[in-house]
């Protein structure tokens, strides 16, 4: 199988220079190749875009609006068959391909709506005769650089906001699981989307600094790790672009004393072990305030041995494998270190027994007590199946423990205390914050977003936000002295 990049409405038919391998994870086998864009093929693209820009920037609400309702029912009616594609490529379990999917949909959903969010504001007779308004028009060409972990669903965070606003995308998934992009292409092209308003380039850091770096790109969103981030925002910024670029997270669960366990338990292991860990918003430490640690790692304990972990395609299995043998190898070094640090291995993933094929790239879900906050276990973004849980004695010193932290992406917390619940989510340093809620992702129609270093740039993504990124504002002032009209016409007035 062989993916290339789709450019100007359909798939290119150039020799690529370059090209990577695509993974099956749960078999460990090749099961695929991927086009590297050189940056003349970036060029392409974005000079495809430009074109298309000219005239989708004025195609009206309307007709933009019917383009997403349309696209939104083919993504509804092959959500199976985009799950698979991801299932197969990025190794999570079919449940959690298609709940990807409808997270996505949902974003869709919001930009359907884009004529009521793109309305400006009108003040008659702000002086004698003068009218002042304000109008909201499109940048022209975005590009937009999305991770291996969730291969639709972020491309839909930033794509059906941009076009809906009237700006043409480029966009750069990950090489690591690249075929979701390019159904989604697919999907854009049948609903009716112009040539060229939507285009995908696959590569690696040549391709991403060229789209960085190409003058007539106007604007970067960017999902990825904090160190990317850093480069991708302040090499777009240098470049004279609007960037937004999300990074890195370590995520924190605080349980207080007068929590339900079973409850905090089943959160736990939901939100550190779904998608293998591969989620900038899971769980990665459990913040235990005395006395309920040793409770609290046992119930922990008990759900991890129940766990089904194999081939997402089969029946029953709940969390599969991770992406690349390479990052396996990543995480399941951390676990070596975290005993040598001198933290408990209370659970070791690398024993968990597998459904699937031994090549695999397996590590099964893994549990440490009594982590340290200068133990790489916490410091590091380990980005797999590994929680970590450490010990606090009061409330008090559990928010100096996550208001330390340089991450500031999510947070929960689980408590039956409504006053205790309220100081947290007002004295906390994170963007996005749950209250006995485990993965605290906003509907559509709020914005997703972190603090500190897990976000470069000003303005969050998808929701009121992204529709602010992708346009910018005019105000007008007009005097008009001489009113005229267009004749009688008894028709019914339409828009078109």
């Amino acid at each position: 199988m062989r993916t290339t990049h789709w450019i100007g409405g359909k798939p290119w038919n150039g020799v690529a220079e370059r090209a990577g391998d695509i993974y099956d994870p749960a078999t460990g086998q090749i099961a695929g190749h991927v086009d590297f864009a050189t940056a003349a093929v970036v060029d392409q693209a974005v000079a495809a875009a430009g074109e298309a820009f000219t005239r989708w920037r004025t195609a009206s609400l309307t007709q933009r609006s019917n383009v997403m309702f349309a696209f939104r029912e083919l993504l509804n009616a092959r959500r199976l068959e985009l799950a698979k594609i991801i299932t197969a490529e990025h190794g999570k379990v079919l449940s959690d391909a298609a709940g990807e999917i409808q997270r996505g949909l949902e974003n869709v959903e919001f930009a359907c709506g884009i004529p009521q969010t793109l309305k400006g504001g009108f003040s008659e007779n702000a002086s004698t005769q003068v009218d002042v308004y304000s109008i909201r028009q499109p940048l022209g060409v975005v590009g937009v650089i999305t991770p291996f972990n969730f291969p639709a669903m972020v491309p839909l965070w930033f794509a059906p906001n941009a076009i809906a606003c009237g700006n043409s995308v480029v966009l750069k998934p990950s090489e690591k699981d690249p075929s979701a992009a390019n159904f989604l292409a697919e999907l854009f092209a049948e609903a009716g989307l112009p040539d060229g308003v939507f285009n995908v380039v696959h590569g690696d850091k040549e391709a991403v600094d060229r789209i960085l770096e190409h003058p007539a790109v106007k604007a970067i969103s960017f999902v990825g790790s904090t160190p990317i981030a850093r480069y991708v925002y302040e090499t777009g910024t240098r470049n004279g672009k609007r960037v937004q670029a999300l990074g890195g997270a370590k995520n924190h669960m605080v349980v207080l004393p007068d929590a339900d366990l079973d409850l905090a338990a089943d959160a736990a292991v939901s939100a550190g072990f779904g998608s293998a860990g591969e989620r900038c918003m899971a769980i990665s430490v459990v913040v235990a305030v005395d006395p309920v640690g040793d409770a609290l790692v046992g119930k922990i304990s008990e759900r991890i041995a129940a766990l089904q972990v194999g081939d997402g395609r089969r029946p029953g299995c709940e969390m599969g494998p991770l992406v690349t043998g390479a990052h396996r190898d990543r995480v399941v070094s951390y676990l070596d270190a975290g005993r040598a640090a001198g933290a408990e291995l209370v659970v070791d993933g690398r024993s968990h027994p597998i459904d699937g094929e031994r090549a695999g790239f397996w590590l099964g879900p893994t549990l440490f007590d009594h982590v340290d906050t200068d133990m790489s276990l916490y410091t590091d973004e380990i980005f797999g199946p590994v929680l970590s849980v450490l010990r606090v004695p009061s409330y008090d010193d559990a928010v100096e423990v996550v208001n330390t932290n340089r991450y500031g992406n999510g947070t929960a917390i689980f408590t039956n205390d409504g006053g205790a619940a309220r100081r947290y989510q007002n004295e906390i340093e994170i963007g996005m914050i749950g209250v006995n809620v485990p993965i605290p992702v906003p509907v559509s129609y709020y914005s997703f977003g972190g603090w500190k270093d897990s976000l470069f740039g000003d303005t969050h993504a998808y929701g009121p936000d992204g529709v602010n990124f992708f346009v910018r504002s005019k105000v007008v002032t007009s005097r008009w002295l001489d009113p005229s009209h267009g004749g009688v016409n008894l028709g019914f007035p339409q828009n078109s």
